[in-house]
């Protein structure tokens, strides 16, 4: 290939290897083996989520390596750093999970203060697990330099009895167990082989879905995410992306071309037609924030109501990614809303090329399996929706991708709890009837604090076989992995004295996914009563460090949970001081 050759004197890293000033500077560079070809050329980020926490960022090291050959083939110079991950799989079901939501913040804001203290000139991101993905793309945005993501690959299936088993199994095999429906002979079987490789879980939960929005919004080369991350193919793909964001370099494509409103619309597309996870619409809205973008939660959810939901993968549907990979992935999925006119066509991508451009090139069609035809879906509206009503007056989400339509209507009397730990407990001994709705409140952002997700609790209702008999609400989240009919992101939350604050076991609860609505047998009257009576929300035992600073600077859920003013607040852009 042809290298464009460079002139610095226009890009951020003149300030640390450009002039007779900056001596000292190049004399560390030298001390790392550098040449003075390489101290000449523009400085490339590679950052990394690596980490021995989990599968899903075993592989990042690796692929960051084939990521650096790529940015040097096309005359870049790459320096690779690492930031933190929390692995919600690991996290889950205690205190622990308080860290995965605040982790995107620290993601985000670790890479902006590398790139900025080192005057990086573009960005290649590698994430694999689920705060990680928004967090890397989140800090590609705020920088607005020129940005390429990196998907770590999912885990492969393991397998037990003939049959393809994820963790989400596992969660769920707790809850049979529990119910003496297992025994633990069994579930140490199924724990032993749920998870053969490296790589994030396999599921449309949360980190594929975000895998999948890095695809459509723009940010990842077209096809990237889906191979599994044991594959070698996937160094392939990083050595394309290093290539890739030289390309953009020289084109001066920034990620704030790539990520706009319509391609914000296009990520929320597929993740409604792949029934992907509920924290798609945490996460979207806070990469418009950072954009200085209005795409909020109802915004999300306008979208999810009326794209038709066709990708069957688990948990609500049959498949895994892997599957998703080896009938065309995410191209074929954009091709197929394209024919629906559901595309926007002309957004920039990290190709150098427009979406619709792209497109054109797929030539693969829907297999009728994984990926039906848009012309006759599994169901006509996306896999996800959204509620509002007088108990969520900023909005709430559900996932009803493998609910059937006569049970996406609920009502039932509310059995309240101020923590999950105490409904954990309740599913534990079963204490609770089917046709309740069991509340978990003070579990926000900021009152939890951190936003836990439930899905030990839901996992373990699923598994006792109540999935279907009773609903779930909270002001908290729920992991991607998540069936039955379970309610998140509830607003306000119950700390900033929400209704969700006010209710008391046996009020009528409805959850109405069909007609997006949420409410609480109470009347405002009612309600204003309550309020008055309110003390406040429970103290936590967090009154200092890094949960303590979250919760003190988060925003509400329907805006992303961000803690920063965002793009809107800008008085100078990075890339240009």
């Amino acid at each position: 290939m042809n290298k464009p050759v460079f002139d610095k004197s226009n890009l951020p890293s003149r300030h640390v290897s450009v002039g007779p000033a900056r001596a000292p500077h190049r004399s560390f560079y030298y001390a790392m083996g550098m040449t003075a070809e390489e101290i000449a050329q523009p400085f490339v980020g590679v950052a990394t989520c690596w980490n021995e926490a989990a599968p899903c960022n075993i592989s990042l090291n690796r692929q960051a390596q084939a990521a650096k050959i790529g940015v040097k083939h096309a005359a870049g110079t790459p320096r690779e750093f690492t930031t933190i991950t929390v692995t919600d799989g690991i996290a889950m079901g205690h205190e622990g999970m308080r860290s995965s939501l605040a982790s995107r913040e620290a993601i985000a804001d670790t890479v902006e203060l590398t790139v900025r203290g080192h005057c990086y000139d573009a960005l290649v991101g590698l994430a694999g697990c689920d705060k990680s993905l928004p967090g890397m793309m989140m800090a590609m945005v705020r920088l607005n330099v020129p940005s390429v993501f990196i998907y770590g690959g999912s885990i492969l299936p393991g397998t037990m009895n003939g049959k393809d088993v994820t963790v989400q199994d596992v969660f769920e095999a707790v809850g049979q167990h529990q119910a003496g429906q297992l025994s633990t002979c069994e579930l140490e079987k199924l724990e032993a082989v749920a998870c053969p490789s490296a790589g994030a879980c396999g599921g449309q939960f949360t980190a594929n879905t975000m895998a999948c929005v890095s695809e459509a919004i723009g940010l990842a080369l077209p096809n990237s995410t889906g191979a599994p991350a044991p594959y070698e193919s996937r160094d392939q793909y990083a050595v394309a992306s290093g290539e890739a964001v030289m390309n953009l370099l020289d084109k001066n494509i920034r990620a704030r071309d790539i990520v706009t409103l319509k391609s914000l619309e296009n990520a929320a597309r597929v993740v409604a037609c792949t029934g992907g996870s509920t924290n798609a619409g945490l996460h979207l809205p806070a990469i418009a924030h950072e954009a200085g973008l209005e795409f909020y939660l109802d915004d999300v959810c306008d979208i999810f109501r009326d794209t038709p939901y066709f990708v069957d993968l688990k948990p609500g549907g049959q498949y895994v990614a892997k599957d998703l990979y080896e009938v065309g992935g995410v191209p074929v999925v954009m091709k197929e809303l394209r024919k629906a006119g559901l595309m926007h066509e002309d957004c920039m991508t990290a190709t150098g090329r427009s979406m619709g451009e792209e497109l054109d090139l797929i030539e693969r069609e829907a297999d009728g399996r994984v990926i039906y035809p848009v012309e006759t879906p599994i169901t006509k509206t996306g896999g996800v929706v959204g509620l509002k009503g007088n108990l969520a007056p900023e909005g709430a989400i559900v996932k009803v991708a493998g609910i059937a339509a006569q049970h996406q209507i609920f009502t039932g009397p509310a059995r309240v709890f101020d923590c999950e730990e105490d409904a954990f407990e309740a599913v534990k001994e079963r204490a609770y009837e089917e046709g309740e709705v069991l509340v978990i409140r003070n579990e926000g952002p900021s009152g939890g604090p951190g936003m836990r997700e439930m899905l030990s609790t839901t996992a373990a209702l699923s598994g006792q076989g109540m999935g279907k008999k009773v609903a779930l609400i909270t002001d908290g989240r729920f992991s991607g992995a998540t069936r039955g009919f379970c309610v998140g992101h509830v607003g306000p939350e119950a700390a900033a004295g929400g209704p969700i604050a006010l209710i008391e076991t046996g009020d009528l609860v409805t959850i109405n996914a069909m007609s997006g609505e949420l409410n609480v047998d109470l009347t405002d009257e009612q309600l204003a009563e309550r309020k008055a009576k309110w003390k406040g929300s429970r103290e936590t035992i967090y009154a200092s460090g890094a949960l303590w600073k979250y919760a003190q600077l988060v925003g509400p859920t329907y805006r992303g949970a961000v803690t920063h003013p965002g793009g809107k607040a800008e008085r100078h852009e990075y890339f240009d001081l």
